[in-house]
């Protein structure tokens, strides 16, 4: 009977080590999974964001094969202009602060 019931103590131990190596296992399945995705997650954002670049790209290259594009980018990028064309210079206007003065008597009142 003694020995009966040390088999059987065994061997509930043997497939607890058993459980608890296979859940190891799982978890780290899990987690491997969990990055598995986040890196797909960070693959698609960087696909679409190499999309959207690509396409600009295409605009601008479109643009350049116009004669008014390639006008724009040679003036821009050299700041050259046409002969006889004159720079205008947009100047904000002033702010202007209306200053008022207080009389003597609203200092004293102030100051209290």
């Amino acid at each position: 009977m003694r020995a009966k019931q040390l088999r059987r103590g065994v061997l509930i131990g043997f497939l607890l080590l058993i459980i608890f190596w296979l859940c190891s296992l799982i978890w780290g399945l899990v987690g491997k999974a969990q990055i598995a995705v986040s890196e797909a997650n960070s693959a698609h954002r960087q696909y679409q964001a190499l999309e959207e670049r690509k396409q600009m790209l295409e605009a601008n290259l479109s643009a350049l094969e116009t004669e008014r594009g390639q006008d724009a980018a040679i003036r821009t990028t050299f700041g050259v202009a046409r002969p006889g064309e004159e720079v205008i210079v947009v100047v904000p206007p002033a702010i202007v602060v209306p200053t008022t003065t207080s009389s003597w008597w609203q200092k004293i009142l102030n100051w209290f």
